[in-house]
Parts: C-alpha cells; sequence; structure tokens
C-alpha cells in the first residue's frame, strides 16, 4: 500500500505531466487554426482545377500524354503522408494499418514524414525516397513530391501511382484515405476532386464551346504537371491540418486525464491522512485511559 509521502510525489508528478500536456496543447490549437485554413481555403481551387482540366481533356480530341498512359499494373508506387512527430492519438496507427493493406512484394513507397518512413524500414518495405514538410507546408515540397512520383511513372519503374493520406473532415474525425496521382485518371467526362468527400466535375458536353488559345493539347500539356504539384501540395494541407486537430484533441485528453487523476490520488491522500489522524487521536486516547 502506497504511503502519503508516495502520493505525494505521485500528485506532484502528475501535475508537471499535466502542465505539459496543456501547454501542448495550447500550441496545437494555435496551428491547427492555421493549418486548418490553409487546408479550406486550397479546396476551391483544387476544384476548379479539375474543371479545367476536364473542360480542356473533353475539347483536346485525341490528345494522348505519357501522364496519361493506362498500363498493366505490376509494380505500384504510394506517396505514404505522415508526420514527424507521434503524441497525435491513433492518427498514424490507422493510417498505418492502411498501408499494411498494399502487397508488400510489389509495392514502392515514398515516405513523407518520419512516421512513414519509420514504418516503411520497420516493415521491411521497398522504399525509394524520403521527404519531410514543414508545419507550414509549402508548394515546392509538394512539387519535389510530384516530380519524383512522375519521374518513377515515366521510366517505368511503377505503373500506378497512389496517394495514402490522413484527409481533414473536422476537429474531431480525421479519415485516412487513398487517392490515386497517376495515371491521371478517367479524364473523358469526370476528373476525380481532391480532398473531403469524392467529388467529380460532370461536364455539359455540348452546351458550350470554348477556344483555347494555344490549342487545348498545348494546354493540357501544360496543365497537367502544375495539377499533379497541386494535387500533392493539397494532401500535405490535409494531412497537416489532420495532424494538428488530433494531436490537440490527443492533449486535451491527456490534460484531463491527468486533471482527473489528481482529484482521485488527492482524495485518497486525504483519506489515508485523516486515517492516520484518528489512529493517532485514539491511541492517545486509549494510552490516557490506561493511566487513568
Amino acid at each position: 500500500m502506497a504511503s502519503t509521502r508516495d502520493l505525494r510525489r505521485r500528485i506532484k508528478s502528475i501535475k508537471n505531466t499535466a502542465q505539459i500536456t496543456k501547454a501542448m496543447q495550447m500550441v496545437a490549437a494555435s496551428k491547427m487554426r492555421k493549418a486548418q485554413q490553409s487546408a479550406l481555403a486550397g479546396r476551391p481551387y483544387a476544384a476548379l482545377m479539375n474543371s479545367v482540366l476536364a473542360e480542356v481533356t473533353f475539347h483536346a480530341g485525341d490528345f494522348t500524354h505519357p501522364l496519361l498512359e493506362t498500363r498493366e499494373i505490376r509494380k505500384r508506387g504510394v506517396i505514404l503522408i505522415s508526420t514527424d512527430r507521434g503524441l497525435c492519438g491513433a492518427l498514424n496507427s490507422n493510417l498505418m494499418r492502411e498501408a499494411l493493406k498494399f502487397d508488400k512484394d510489389t509495392t514502392v513507397y515514398v515516405a513523407a514524414g518520419r512516421k512513414a518512413a519509420q514504418f516503411v524500414s520497420r516493415t521491411k518495405r521497398q522504399l525509394a525516397a524520403e521527404f519531410s514538410y514543414k508545419d507550414t507546408p509549402l508548394f515546392g515540397e509538394a512539387r519535389a513530391i510530384s516530380k519524383f512520383a512522375q519521374e518513377l511513372f515515366l521510366t517505368g519503374q511503377v505503373d500506378h501511382v497512389d496517394v495514402l493520406y490522413t484527409n481533414f473532415i473536422s476537429i474531431l474525425s480525421q479519415r485516412p484515405e487513398v487517392r490515386s496521382l497517376l495515371p491521371v485518371g478517367e479524364i473523358k467526362g469526370v476528373v476525380a476532386g481532391v480532398g473531403g468527400e469524392d467529388r467529380f466535375t460532370e461536364l455539359f458536353k455540348g452546351a458550350t464551346e470554348f477556344l483555347f488559345e494555344p490549342g487545348a493539347d498545348q494546354v493540357l500539356g501544360n496543365l497537367l504537371p502544375h495539377y499533379l504539384n497541386f494535387q500533392v501540395y493539397q494532401f500535405l494541407l490535409e494531412a497537416k491540418a489532420s495532424e494538428q486537430s488530433a494531436r490537440m484533441v490527443a492533449m486535451k485528453n491527456a490534460t484531463d486525464n491527468a486533471l482527473q487523476l489528481i482529484k482521485d490520488l488527492t482524495l485518497e491522500y486525504n483519506k489515508m491522512r485523516q486515517a492516520s489522524i484518528t489512529k493517532e487521536l485514539l491511541e492517545i486516547a486509549t494510552a490516557q485511559m490506561a493511566l487513568g
């Protein structure tokens, strides 16, 4: 049975821990607001990019491009976007659980984030490259990841590229999702959207005629790489907003649990102290009666 001294030490230790988790909660809340605004601000542009790409593709005729080439999938590339640090609840665990569903022998991983690289190394899977990105992701960081994935695809090292990331739904909800990146999929009529639930841009075929200068095929040839770069950038924004939200909630729960534990230990300490005082009083009274 713990002594009063042990209980005092535990209470003091838990109070120190609660101060740390509270500070981390406040920092995560501050970063979360900025990350959330960035992720939400990027979604309208992503939807517009989908619309423009779909419209240009529809009017491009028999346009072909290496990034549109559909091949039999013998080797698959996966861009795995994780966090650099832990203390964000089950965010990384849920993400890695989805990553385990890919075939180990036919999948090449591109890690974005330290946790993703550690997972690939720990499970002895094939790691093609490791990238890092800041708390506020930069477009240049996304472009580097996208360019590397495009090189893997264009050189035939992989036949398909997916992105596995954590999609930001709300402060309390983040969901790991797999999105196809390459080849640029199903462009005859609809183009898959970025972020949030599945979005599709439907064309009003023949309703409006557009004139492109230069030609639609030239516009599409220059638009495709930028489209892929922004796709990856939006994925990074969604992942970062999810990370900060999950960390804020996790630290809040840790702080609340610490405060509840302090309350329970304080009650136990007071009961033990009261029992000790009562015992001493009884001993004094018994001694006095014996001397009587």
